[in-house]
């Protein structure tokens, strides 16, 4: 397998181009490679699956927001709470609202104007280790028929406790519109550092026709995403480490002026020459002619 391996990364690395001068962002290193179109879906700060971000705050809260097109369609926000070993099945759901550190916003069972649910997490009370959101079909249209369905999730501060929703706060918003009867959009994972990260699955279960809940697919769930987590997917750093050892140099920079790494203090203008960069999203000022990669074209970097 090291020989086989070894083999492919030679091959990779002579198709990559010559970078230059190599910008890195250290924030995109554990975004997964979209080797596949069913990696990811659209959405706001949507990431390949298999991509790992941090989750930062005091609370997270989650939701979902569907709007029926013809029938009266019930969607329910879930939420399976799980120890490190995937074990000791707890949930949040219009049947449990109430868990030691999260709370449920409450059943809406129709959507004509539209409607949501939501789920907050206070992170430093919550006992699992392991938490699967999960928007489950009970009744009516599929994601794929209604007029719009979306997940998302945001980071709080308790100050905010009672304010609905805040743009500025929204971190991710996935659509909704894969097949099956329950969407397992990402899954919330405590490190044994203590700081939680978001693995992203785009993932759909079949389900059942209707009157799909946590408690029927929790174990059929928590076997899937524990083999989606414990997998080794392709990240940004193994193309970065090939790029490397093509460039002619490199420098870790979050596109801020403020530096990571050993590009701290760095701001695009003191890069004279075209550069690569390589980051979550493109930074103002950078030379003329440079090429820039972040998520919206990712694939660039897969060579052919």
């Amino acid at each position: 397998v090291d020989g086989l391996s070894a083999f492919l990364d030679t091959e990779i690395q002579q198709r990559l181009p010559d970078p230059g001068h190599l910008l890195v962002d250290p924030d995109i290193l554990d975004v997964a490679l979209p080797l596949s179109g069913k990696a990811t879906t659209d959405g706001l700060g949507v990431l390949p699956r298999g991509s790992v971000s941090p989750v930062t705050g005091d609370v997270l809260r989650f939701f979902v927001y569907w709007r029926q097109r013809e029938l009266t369609t019930d969607y329910d926000l879930s939420a399976l709470l799980l120890d490190a070993d995937f074990r000791n099945e707890k949930w949040l759901s219009f049947t449990s609202l109430k868990q030691t550190g999260g709370r449920h916003s409450g059943d809406i069972t129709s959507a004509p104007d539209g409607a949501s649910e939501f789920i907050d997490l206070y992170l430093s009370q919550i006992e699992s280790w392991v938490v699967i959101p999960q928007v489950n079909i009970y009744s009516g249209e599929g994601f794929e028929r209604t007029a719009e369905s979306f997940f998302g999730f945001m980071l709080r501060d308790r100050v905010q406790r009672g304010l609905p929703f805040e743009p500025r706060t929204v971190r991710m918003k996935s659509d909704l519109r894969g097949p099956g009867r329950v969407a397992l959009p990402l899954v919330f994972l405590r490190g044994d550092d203590g700081r939680w990260r978001a693995k992203w699955l785009h993932v759909h279960l079949n389900g059942e026709p209707k009157f799909n809940r946590v408690e029927t697919n929790r174990l059929t769930t928590s076997a899937l995403v524990r083999g989606l987590v414990e997998r080794r997917f392709l990240t940004v750093w193994h193309i970065v480490d090939l790029l490397e050892t093509k460039a002619e140099s490199m420098t870790f920079w979050d596109g801020t002026g403020n530096g990571a790494g050993n590009g701290a203090g760095h701001g695009a203008s003191d890069f004279e020459h075209p550069v690569t960069y390589i980051g979550l999203s493109r930074p103002d000022g950078l030379p003329a002619g440079s090429v820039v990669i972040t998520p919206e074209n990712l694939r660039d970097l897969i060579p052919a």
